[in-house]
């Protein structure tokens, strides 16, 4: 999961949290304030009741109540009422207390915060009731919470946009470092030294910090480059030298067959030495990218080149090639390497297929490629085998001959063109090596 996406499904779930809190705990802080407030007007609305009652009040308010021992009053909405009873001679201990409690008033019941307050009065004991409704505070209470909770999800959904576009330009320019700094790089030589424009410091010390990186790699990468080069044209001097000497000793008239013998394998020792070090310095031209590459190339032409010049070699072991690739592609490269980078997979097929086996070479068009897959009907590689082919000097089968450089440099001239070279294989069904040519 990206960053941002895991940033906006952060922010998304805080909130809600947050939502969910506010939702149980406001409407329960503003109930609370509200009960104070009532609590604190029934308070103020005894004082006031009892600061001027009198025995002359206690009973014209118990007369007014047909002649009982409780007075009742209540308000127009039935939202209010204060009752006061008389409880008898009993003296009694002084005290207010809240409760909530329904009362029927006039036929209809509702739920009222009460204060209740015992007083004696000249040896009789009364019961103060004032009671409120408390119908509108749970109302009240339920609209605050639908209200908080519309409005709360009406805020997330703002700040989830808002924030949608804030990461969104925030984290341009890390998706711009990846994007054009490392997954289109595919060697130091091609990697993009431009600073990425941004207004973060983490970012811009991010890119700085990978283009130091990138210039180390790659002048560790010419040094050797370089190095494998000179040695290897070095080299070369002191092998042809030996070779004409050798080569001149075998001219005397005089020569021993033994020594003869020895000087002949050691001339192929000189041509295998030789043959390794024109590798390792194709595989560094390549690398160091000294072959132009701007040639327009029929990939069916230059295959069936490759195909004529194998024929002697497929005669050998009775092999049969099936061409099926029909189609004119020209592709954009390096005719040369191309033809080489062809002879050096199909060389392959035919030098670990079996005898009588087939070599299937195929063309296809993609979307955004044209492949071609050249098939075996060899013994296989396992996928270990098969993970380390294209690594320099590696050889599946210690009893072919070679030094294990061709599909190295198969894949340096793939990397040279940008071509995707992949295979496929199992041992005791062949391989498959499919490649990857780029549509420009």
């Amino acid at each position: 999961m990206k960053l941002r996406s895991q940033i906006s499904i952060f922010n998304v779930i805080t909130r809600l949290l947050l939502i969910l809190i506010l939702v149980f705990t406001l409407p329960m802080l503003i109930e609370h304030v509200v009960y104070k407030h009532i609590d604190k007007t029934l308070l103020e609305k005894k004082q006031k009741f009892i600061h001027n009652l009198g025995q002359a009040e206690i009973n014209e308010f118990l007369n007014e109540s047909m002649q009982s021992d409780t007075y009742a009053s209540f308000s127009v909405l039935h939202d209010e009422f204060i009752l006061l009873s008389k409880l008898g001679d009993k003296t009694q201990i002084l005290k207010s207390v809240f409760i909530d409690e329904p009362r029927i008033i006039e036929g209809q019941q509702d739920d009222y915060r009460i204060l209740q307050y015992t007083f004696n009065y000249e040896n009789n004991a009364y019961e103060l009731e004032i009671g409120s409704s408390i119908a509108e505070i749970r109302e009240l209470t339920f609209m605050i919470r639908i209200f908080t909770l519309v409005l709360l999800l009406a805020i997330v959904l703002v700040t989830f946009l808002m924030d949608a576009l804030f990461i969104d330009y925030l984290l341009k320019p890390f998706y711009k470092i990846i994007d054009t700094k490392i997954r289109r790089v595919n060697d130091a030589d091609s990697f993009n030294f431009t600073s990425i424009k941004s207004h973060s410091t983490d970012f811009r010390e991010l890119d700085e910090v990978l283009n130091q990186m990138m210039q180390r790699i790659e002048d560790h990468f010419k040094q050797e480059k370089q190095f494998i080069a000179n040695v290897s044209h070095e080299l070369l001097t002191p092998i042809s030298l030996l070779k004409n000497r050798f080569e001149n000793l075998l001219q005397h008239q005089n020569l021993d067959d033994a020594v003869a013998d020895k000087i002949v394998a050691s001339l192929r020792t000189l041509d295998v030495l030789k043959k390794i070090i024109n590798n390792l310095l194709l595989i560094s031209k390549i690398e160091n990218n000294q072959f132009k590459q701007a040639e327009p190339v029929n990939l069916r032409q230059l295959i069936a080149d490759v195909a004529t010049e194998m024929e002697d070699r497929l005669l050998e072991k009775s092999l049969v090639l099936k061409n099926d690739f029909l189609d004119d592609y020209i592709f954009e490269g390096n005719k040369t390497l191309l033809y080489i980078l062809f002879y050096n997979i199909i060389s392959n097929a035919v030098k670990y297929n079996s005898e009588k086996g087939t070599i299937q070479i195929s063309g296809y068009e993609t979307t955004d490629a044209y492949g071609v897959s050249i098939t075996d009907s060899g013994k296989g590689m396992s996928p270990e085998e098969a993970a380390t082919i294209f690594d320099r000097f590696t050889r599946i089968d210690q009893l072919q001959e070679g030094q294990g450089l061709g599909l190295a440099i198969a894949s340096s001239i793939a990397r040279f063109h940008h071509i995707q070279i992949m295979v496929e294989s199992s041992p005791g069904k062949g391989a498959t090596f499919t490649l990857q040519f780029p549509k420009a």
